[in-house]
């Protein structure tokens, strides 16, 4: 049964919903690892002797960061006077330390980067984009290649379109399109 005072009082009460944002979609886990980067990098600075404060950040303290995570890297890295250097399969354990592979600290430095200017950074100062930063990365990439053996290769990009057009061309479908 309808009680009558709770829907008249229900209709009296009712206001029209008000233009209130619409429901936020759920966050990337780019943005989460990136948010989880930024805050490691603060509790870095934070712990720093002496501590460091953001703005006087330079490419120098960036690298100190990324020479400090290795401690936590699962990468295997031969040095060159281990048996196993150039190889890529290893046939027994050696006690080469573990770093940071070459990929995580360039996608880091990457979030890192874009964080900074999210953040209130100016691209002109952030110094994750730092030319030291890009060298150490190319040299970290390049020794981690020689390590394993491994000539790091660019890869090349592909262009959808003409490929597409290649494989209609060859299924001989009777229309030719230029593109």
């Amino acid at each position: 049964m309808l009680d009558v005072y709770s829907t008249s009082s229900i209709s009296k009460n009712f206001s029209p919903p008000t233009a209130s944002p619409p429901p936020s979609p759920a966050v990337s886990r780019y943005e989460l690892q990136k948010r989880r980067d930024w805050n490691t990098f603060g509790q870095y600075l934070k712990n720093h002797k002496p501590p460091l404060i953001l703005s006087r950040c330079s490419g120098a303290n960036i690298l100190e960061f990324l020479k400090y995570l290795d401690q936590f890297g699962k990468t295997k890295v031969h040095n060159c006077c281990c048996p196993f250097f150039g190889h890529p399969q290893p046939p027994a354990p050696c006690t080469c330390p573990l770093k940071q592979a070459w990929g995580s600290l360039d996608a880091l430095v990457g979030r890192l980067r874009a964080a900074f200017e999210e953040n209130g950074g100016r691209a002109e100062t952030n110094p994750f984009g730092a030319r030291a930063v890009r060298l150490y990365l190319r040299e970290v990439r390049d020794s981690q290649a020689k390590a394993r053996g491994i000539a790091y290769e660019k890869k090349k990009r592909k262009n959808n379109k003409r490929q597409y057009f290649q494989e209609q061309e060859k299924e001989g479908d009777g229309h030719s399109t230029v593109v």
